[in-house]
């Protein structure tokens, strides 16, 4: 099976897609996803969003926040479980990453996701911190 990956805007994109990836890839349990408005200005809002469709459908997205030189912070990376493990996630890391080749790709990872990502690359960083509202 192949998929597409490309950049789309934010605001172009289908929010009812949008959220049915979210709730069918399992990160809809740590988003607002019924918070629609909410949602809505997080895609938005985010300045370099990376999509994945087979056969024009909506399976997997990745929406970031980058200055393009220094820094891309990964928000949010999901993919559709009946497309998981077959390479769309990983590809749309690279797609991120191609867009800001200069700049480090920041994450913090689902506790279900902890073993993936250091065996894509990806290294852990134990000074993070979060502040939440």
């Amino acid at each position: 099976m192949s998929w597409i990956i490309e950049r789309e805007n934010g605001p172009d994109l289908d929010l009812d897609e949008v959220l049915r990836v979210y709730r069918e890839s399992g990160l809809g349990e740590r988003r607002p996803i019924d918070e629609t408005e909410r949602m809505a200005a997080m895609v938005r809002n985010a300045n370099l969003v990376v999509t994945a469709r087979v056969d024009g459908e909506l399976v997997g997205i990745a929406r970031s926040v980058s200055d393009f030189a220094y820094v891309t912070y990964l928000s949010d990376i999901a993919v559709v479980r009946a497309h998981q493990r077959s390479g769309i996630g990983r590809e749309l890391i690279d797609a991120t990453r191609k867009e800001a080749p200069q700049a480090k790709i920041v994450l913090l990872s689902a506790p279900a996701a902890t073993e993936y990502y250091p065996h894509i690359g990806f290294a852990a960083h134990n000074s993070a911190w979060v502040l939440n509202p």
